[in-house]
């Protein structure tokens, strides 16, 4: 069965925009997977420890026949082939992949929150999911209602 899965991209370190091209064409490839769409690109203040660079952020749309453990599999060895070190918590990183939402699922495993526990609270997740999904229903409420409650005030769209 097919599922419609959102990924959350970012990067901060090495070329983050090239970082970010780069694994959107990796994830087409991925296999059971078609890449949909690709929102915009966005340069935005780091969660977190503020003495690191700026992220760029977007989403990316996939349909995929993947599970949800065996998709986060491939999206982490995707990190690890562009040099993802994880130093310290909201750290700045070459690759950050997340998982978003996956179809109609909810879950709660060790490794895995779906929907994304945070993505409703974050500008970066929301202004580029609303170009694809503005009503895809995010703990209740749409993806555009959620984005008229934060602050998005330091986002900048770099780009398609």
């Amino acid at each position: 069965m097919t599922s419609k899965v959102y990924i959350g991209l970012g990067s901060n370190l090495s070329e983050p925009l090239m970082q970010v091209k780069t694994a959107v064409e990796q994830i087409a490839t991925l296999p059971e997977t078609v890449l949909v769409a690709t929102s915009s690109w966005y340069r935005s203040k780091p969660v977190g420890p503020q003495d690191q660079p700026d992220f760029v952020n977007g989403v990316a749309e996939i349909d995929t026949t993947l599970g949800p453990m065996a998709l986060l599999d491939a999206l982490q060895e995707l990190e690890q082939k562009h040099g993802r070190q994880r130093l310290r918590h909201w750290g700045e990183r070459t690759l950050d992949l997340d998982i978003i939402v996956y179809g109609e699922l909810s879950t709660t495993l060790p490794r895995l929150l779906l929907p994304h526990p945070f993505a409703y609270q974050r500008g970066f997740v929301l202004q580029p999911l609303a170009e694809l999904a503005p009503e895809l229903q995010l703990s209740g409420k749409s993806v555009s209602s959620w984005l008229a409650a934060v602050d998005t005030s330091d986002l900048r769209q770099i780009g398609a």
